[in-house]
């Protein structure tokens, strides 16, 4: 009888967001017996990984482990792995190039203006282009790091004069109204989460502090506006070359119109994360949930014509 791989979690790395991902990891790791957490130190996979005896269960969040250049060191070394593959990973973690694949799909997006840091615009030609309620954020990070709500030239110009010469950024029209948030599972979308931050923003430290927010789900809208959200999702997963899961933001304005803001391939897994809430919508509790995400990568380990 063929021995079943053993799944390994990998969580840490060196991102911003390395505390996050070390608690996804626990988290996850409880609920699936015989896995093998890492903690990882560096941005480098284990040399120890055997494509033979191994399935990587990845929950590193930001930077190498969410940009698709961990996934290319399992694809080049024929491992099988939870979630999206390289390319897709690499694709969502550019806010930019999402919002296109976005409007080839007919998925409804805001305008943008994108910028690198060594080349701002002025406060004026942003608040020209896109009205003086603003959200500028980095392009290729994750969905609350570096984040800026904006009121006003003064404040975007403030903000412009704050944001190092380096990397890549991008400017929003500030959305007023509700936002909300979906996971995917297997391309499927599950159940729509409303956000309420109790600050009145989402940022980074409300996103990942108990009690900072409350959470609606699901979110108490007409069903057939769920639905539309729903299907718009998937499409947004399929038109991103998405696979396995993935949890996609939104925006629901009060005259009922709904913009996606990104998709995210390395959901958070914590106390505190959307994609459990999302999945409890649909009857899947957090154990059930890993071990469906974890079964994906599974079933690719044991039919390599599937990686």
């Amino acid at each position: 009888m063929t021995t079943a791989p053993q799944i390994v979690i990998l969580c840490g790395g060196l991102s911003s967001e390395r505390e996050v991902s070390l608690r996804s990891g626990k988290a996850v790791a409880e609920v699936l017996p015989g896995a093998r957490l890492v903690e990882l130190m560096t941005d480098a996979l284990p040399d120890w990984l055997d494509a033979a005896q191994h399935v990587v269960f990845p929950v590193l969040h930001g930077g190498w482990g969410e940009d698709g250049r961990a996934q290319a060191e399992l694809e080049a070394r024929g491992i099988a792995f939870a979630g999206c593959a390289s390319a897709a990973n690499r694709l969502c973690m550019d806010k930019v190039a999402t919002k296109q694949a976005m409007r080839a799909a007919g998925v409804p997006a805001i305008p943008e203006v994108a910028f690198a840091g060594a080349a701002k615009p002025t406060a004026a030609a942003l608040v020209a282009a896109l009205g003086e309620h603003l959200v500028i954020k980095p392009s290729d990070q994750g969905s609350s790091v570096g984040l800026y709500m904006l009121e006003g030239e003064a404040a975007v110009a403030k903000a412009l004069a704050e944001i190092p010469a380096s990397g890549q950024w991008m400017a929003e029209r500030r959305l007023r109204g509700r936002e909300m948030s979906i996971g995917l599972l297997d391309g499927r979308p599950m159940g729509l989460v409303e956000i309420v931050p109790l600050t009145g923003v989402y940022d980074y430290q409300t996103k990942y502090t108990k009690g900072a927010s409350e959470y609606l789900f699901p979110a108490p809208i007409p069903a057939e506006l769920t639905a539309a959200i729903g299907e718009a999702a998937a499409r947004l997963f399929a038109a991103c070359g998405c696979r396995d899961f993935a949890r996609a933001d939104v925006f629901l304005e009060p005259d009922g119109r709904f913009y996606f803001l990104e998709i995210n391939t390395m959901p958070g897994m914590t106390a505190t994360s959307l994609m459990p809430k999302s999945a409890s919508c649909v009857g899947l509790d957090f154990p059930a949930l890993v071990r469906r995400m974890a079964a994906l990568a599974l079933a690719r380990a044991t039919q390599p014509d599937r990686r």
